[in-house]
């Protein structure tokens, strides 16, 4: 073995003991999880290619940072193990062949599957149904005493239910926050001019580290149980479901995501399906657990290197990672907003390679103090735009400058002006002056929510915008195949095909059509209220104030936006040329909405439909006078819950809130009249 790899060894371990510290100790990461994970992988396979090198503190044999002072030290009684990953169906299968070959061909096994949760990973000491001590998992072996802050938390039980409660028993749990929760907290903290949390799980890991137990208080933290980490009394569990139902009964949570199944492909059809609903779950994972079902078959697996044989991690692509800010350009929206959009080094982040992140606004860019040339922490979250979720100030380059919003509309010259009242700055121009302003409203006005005319693209637009060619809607509708067939990257083929999306399109519904106008803060939700209450275009654009905000959703600001956008004779020509051009939908009297059967109910999807999309079950039920909302709350009045119903389906059950099967749902709606 070269001296030169005892160097690089040495220095691994030296930059992953300052990412602990920065981690663990100041709550303040200085790089993302996924590249602090490839330092680890590298040590670790340097290691096993030189076992020599291993050393009794190296970060490979231990599990998080060590504790810091000003808490008492707690040593796990029996130790906390982290868990081997893999990111592919072959290794899984892998480690399955070699549990069963270490317990031999004619054992059985089966597996339990759980969301793998980006939160802080704890040990709560119960005795006689009392919680005496709450500990971190420290470095795996020695933790830190946090009993004083897990007690405000109030999903974890201080005393347990029932009478046949273990003499003494440790339970296992990950604490963290939602999202809905990390938004409210640093929506509130910024109206407070306080600093705002990174990130929901580096959120969960400083609250737990306060000091002082009313700051923890504060925070919106919650806990599940994912295990029993040793147990005194005649309750012995002989699996690990049996162990978590049986938790659940003592009033202790336990994620309700957690799945038994019998093979491989029961673990992969469980980690397919969980990634394809991560988004909706609430809160952050990073990927899922599989585990060896039974106990007793977990202890004779045993560990290995201090990493339990009997379970593993697979991992989900990071959501989080850093890179370096090549530019910040401004664009223009379609209501002529000035958006900031830092220009990134390519990154790989959230399964996708990502080179722009919003920054919002100018309020944004000077919360962050983001400049060209930071490194920064980019987060992406499903299909949400990747933004930039903090600044590493430690890394700034000299001689950067702090981003001042343009005087001038970077489209077309005009002025930019930003209302007191307002966090947007706005381009002055008329929108038919401004050529981003227009293509942006024509991309808006094709997209799938509003007219959908499928073909239209956002670089036809503009192409055509640029040409000359389109300047309003109403222009897209007297586009010829022989132009269109003349533009880069279209033959006949392609213009036919969208002479006949653009003629499918002339049949729509009035509530896709108020939509696809644009109206400042009128959204899908709130035109097909619109639509449902006053039943045709023509009443719409008459309406008053008053009379607009009797709908439902539609309060002062709407009412005044709607009246504002009807009163522009540029717009009345643009509804008036689209009725010409042959876009229609069935005019229906007005309905009295308070007659509606479902009038006055909020109701929440959730799950997969099997019978029809989930927009049109959307839909149906808005007919029948009911709000469709995105999120369960105490005001929801029920839900449907298809199968692969998640978190909300849970919250609805914790609020006792009714639920419906989506058979129930097609029932409902043939009682109503509506197959």
């Amino acid at each position: 073995m070269s001296e030169d790899v005892r160097i690089r060894a040495e220095a691994l371990r030296e930059q992953i003991r300052f990412h602990n510290y920065r981690y663990h100790v100041l709550d303040d990461p200085y790089v993302a999880d996924a590249e602090y994970d490839a330092l680890v992988d590298k040590l670790s396979a340097l290691e096993a290619a030189h076992p020599e090198l291993v050393t009794a503190d190296s970060p490979t044999q231990r599990v998080g940072a060590e504790p810091v002072a000003g808490f008492e030290t707690v040593i796990h009684e029996v130790p906390m193990l982290s868990l081997n990953k893999t990111v592919n169906a072959q290794d899984l299968g892998a480690w399955i062949d070699r549990c069963q070959d270490l317990l031999g061909d004619e054992e059985r096994m089966s597996f339990t599957c759980e969301p793998k949760i980006d939160g802080v990973a704890v040990a709560l000491v119960y005795e006689h149904g009392q919680l005496v001590r709450g500990a971190t998992r420290g470095d795996g072996e020695t933790g830190e005493d946090i009993t004083a802050n897990v007690r405000t938390i109030k999903s974890i039980p201080l005393r347990l239910l029932g009478d046949d409660v273990p003499t003494r028993m440790e339970v296992r749990g990950e604490i963290y926050m939602s999202n809905a929760d990390f938004e409210a907290y640093n929506a509130k903290a910024l109206e407070q001019g306080e600093k705002p949390l990174v990130n929901p799980r580096n959120g969960a890991a400083g609250s737990l580290r306060q000091l002082d137990p009313r700051l923890t208080a504060a925070r919106p933290l919650t806990m599940y149980c994912y295990s029993v980490g040793w147990v005194e009394g005649p309750w012995q569990p002989r699996m690990q479901m049996e162990a978590l139902e049986r938790l659940v009964g003592w009033g202790l949570r336990v994620n309700p995501e957690v799945t038994a199944v019998e093979d491989l492909s029961g673990a992969q059809a469980y980690v397919e399906d969980l990634l394809q609903r991560r988004f909706e779950l609430g809160y952050d994972i990073d990927g899922a657990v599989i585990k060896v079902d039974s106990l007793d078959q977990q202890r004779r697996l045993g560990a290995l290197t201090r990493r339990p044989r009997w379970a593993i991690a697979y991992k989900y692509p990071a959501e989080e990672a850093t890179t370096t800010v090549a530019g910040i350009e401004f664009q223009v929206g379609r209501t002529g907003a000035i958006t900031p959009v830092a220009k990134l080094e390519p990154v790989f982040v959230g399964g996708v390679t990502v080179s722009n992140a919003t920054l919002h606004n100018m309020d944004e860019v000077e919360r962050l103090d983001v400049r060209v040339g930071d490194t920064v922490m980019v987060r992406r979250a499903g299909d949400v735009i990747p933004q930039v979720a903090a600044v590493i100030v430690d890394k700034r380059p000299p001689g950067t400058h702090p981003v001042r919003l343009p005087v001038a509309c970077p489209e077309c010259g005009s002025e930019v002006r930003r209302a007191e009242d307002e966090a947007v700055a706005r381009c002055s121009a008329d929108p038919l002056f401004c050529p981003a302003q227009r293509k942006e409203g024509l991309k808006h006005f094709a997209s799938r929510l509003a007219m959908d005319i499928e073909g239209l693209g956002d670089k036809l637009i503009d192409q055509l915008v640029d040409a000359g060619l389109v300047e309003t809607a109403p222009d897209l509708y007297r586009l010829d195949e022989a132009t269109l067939a003349g533009l880069d990257r279209m033959g006949e083929k392609s213009a036919r095909n969208l002479l006949d999306a653009l003629e499918a399109s002339k049949q729509t519904t009035l509530a896709r059509f108020i939509y696809s106008l644009g109206i400042r803060e009128v959204g899908e939700a709130t035109a097909a209220n619109l639509a449902a209450y006053f039943g045709d275009i023509t009443t719409l654009a008459r309406a008053t104030s008053e009379e607009l905000e009797a709908v439902d959703d539609v309060g002062p600001i709407v009412a005044e936006r709607i009246t504002s956008f009807f009163e522009l004779p540029a717009n009345v020509e643009t509804v008036e040329g689209l009725r010409l051009a042959g876009i229609h939908w069935s005019v229906v009297a007005a309905p009295i909405v308070h007659g509606l059967p479902l009038a006055g109910q909020t109701w929440v999807l959730t799950g997969t439909l099997e019978a029809m999309p989930r927009n049109e079950a959307k839909a149906l039920l808005q007919g029948l006078g009911a709000k469709v909302a995105g999120s369960v709350s105490a005001k929801t009045s029920r839900v449907v819950a298809a199968p692969g119903a998640g978190s909300k389906l849970a919250k609805a059950e914790e609020l006792g809130i009714p639920v419906m099967n989506e058979a129930a749902l097609l029932q409902l709606l043939r009682d109503h009249g509506v197959e």
